[in-house]
């Protein structure tokens, strides 16, 4: 696998997407980086030989990667737009530095709308039948139901949607589509390994 290689995933709240990230990181020796990606960079960035970026280095200039993987709030008015809105583009920023490593696997966080445009990233959406998250519901989420899965999956697509003017999950953002009912979290892991692998050696 290249060395500039990126993997993202996205995931149906509930279809192991969050296991399926971990176990590509591990059996790729990527670095994973989710909802904390900016603390996340920051350490696993010091860890590296070679590399002397700390937080503030890592978010302190903007304006020279593409405005328009950046969302809704490129540079206009930074200073005034809320809170939340400046988290959100520092994470933005802390992606496409990290991405232009590469050996990385983003979990969520508009990653695909983020990432879109950086070379030999590859896109993953994880889902699931009902059946199957309504047990993952109770087995792995404090015995929640299904109806409190949908509930935070509506609220991820209202996030995706104000931060990026697109759909959340929508087929065209992906390189493949995998259903997890039908597979174990495993063997999804290493359908996307053979995608990728399969895809580079064809453009070989």
């Amino acid at each position: 696998m290249k060395d500039n290689t990126n993997i993202v995933i996205i995931r149906q709240y509930g279809s192991g997407g969050r296991e399926v990230s971990s176990i590509l990181a591990k059996k790729l020796g990527f670095h994973r980086y989710d909802r904390t990606i900016v603390q996340m960079a920051a350490e696993k960035l010091s860890q590296q030989e070679g590399y002397d970026i700390d937080v503030d280095e890592l978010l302190k200039d903007s304006y020279d990667l593409p405005q328009n993987q950046l969302g809704n709030l490129g540079d206009f008015a930074f200073e005034r737009i809320p809170y939340f809105n400046k988290m959100y583009r520092q994470q933005a920023v802390a992606m496409l530095k990290l991405a232009q490593k590469g050996k990385a696997v983003f979990l969520g966080r508009c990653a695909d709308f983020i990432l879109k445009d950086i070379p030999n990233t590859f896109f993953f959406f994880i889902y699931a039948d009902d059946e199957f998250r309504a047990t993952r519901a109770k087995d792995h989420y404090g015995s929640h139901s299904l109806a409190d899965l949908d509930k935070e999956a509506k609220n991820r697509e209202k996030y995706y949607a104000y931060y990026t003017g697109e759909k959340w999950g929508d087929p065209k953002h992906f390189h493949m589509m995998i259903n997890t009912s039908q597979i174990s979290l495993e063997k999804a892991a290493d359908l996307i390994i053979d995608y990728i692998e399969t895809h580079q050696k064809t453009e070989a």
